[in-house]
C-alpha cells in the first residue's frame, strides 16, 4: 500500500526574519507551524513528521495537541546539525522516515503562506505515490515546493543533500516531473518581517 509522509522543513534560525520561522504568527495571530501542518494533513499526507532545529523545544511545545479528529500528533525530528543549512534538515528528516513505511515523502517547508492543500492534493493527484515517484510543484513555470520524493530516491537525496541547497543537486542530475501549481498559489516563501 502507498502511503505518503508529509515531511515540513522547520529548522532554521530565521536570521533575515529575527526568528525561527517555526515560531512565526500571521496577521491574525495564526502558527505558521500549526497551518504548514494541518495543510500537508488536509491535502493527502497520511502522516506529518517536522523536522526542527533552532529553539526546537519551544517550536515543539506549539506541536503539543496538535491533532485533528483521527490524526497522530505530527512526528518532531530533531536536526542537531541544522546550522549548516536546509540540506541538513532534509538528511535528519529522510533518514528518520526509512523508521517508517511510507512510500514517498511530500517535502514542504514552514515559510510558506500561501500554499494550501490544494497544492498538495495537485502534487498527489498528478504524480501519484509510488517509490520511484519524484515530482515538484512549480509556479508559472519556476520550480518550488513542494517536492514529492519516492522513497527510492531518499538515500541519493541524503547523500547529496548539503549547506542551504538541500535537493537542489540530485533533482539537476535527476530531473523530477513539474506539476504546474500557479492558478493555486505564487509559492514564493516568507524571508523577512516586511513580506509578513
Amino acid at each position: 500500500m502507498s502511503t505518503v509522509l508529509g515531511l515540513l522543513l522547520a529548522a532554521g534560525e530565521g536570521r533575515r526574519m529575527g526568528t525561527p520561522k517555526a515560531l512565526l504568527y500571521d496577521g491574525q495571530g495564526g502558527s505558521f507551524l500549526l497551518r504548514a501542518v494541518d495543510v500537508l494533513r488536509d491535502g493527502g499526507c497520511a502522516s506529518v513528521s517536522v523536522v526542527l532545529g533552532a529553539r526546537a523545544d519551544e517550536a515543539a511545545a506549539l506541536l503539543d495537541g496538535a491533532t485533528g479528529p483521527g490524526d497522530a500528533a505530527p512526528r518532531v525530528v530533531r536536526a542537531d546539525d541544522w546550522a549548516e543549512g536546509m540540506g541538513a534538515s532534509l538528511r535528519a528528516g529522510l533518514r528518520a522516515a526509512l523508521d517508517g513505511d511510507a512510500t514517498c515523502a511530500l517535502v514542504s517547508l514552514v515559510d510558506l503562506p500561501d500554499v494550501g492543500a490544494p497544492v498538495v492534493r495537485r502534487m498527489l493527484d498528478s504524480l501519484g505515490s509510488q517509490k520511484d515517484v519524484l515530482g515538484r510543484a512549480s509556479y508559472a513555470g519556476t520550480p518550488g515546493h513542494p517536492v514529492l520524493i519516492g522513497r527510492d530516491h531518499w538515500s541519493g537525496v541524503v547523500e547529496s543533500a548539503r549547506g542551504d541547497r538541500g535537493a537542489r543537486d540530485y533533482l539537476r542530475e535527476n530531473p523530477p516531473t513539474l506539476v504546474e501549481c500557479g492558478d493555486l498559489a505564487t509559492g514564493r516563501d516568507v524571508d523577512t518581517p516586511h513580506q509578513l
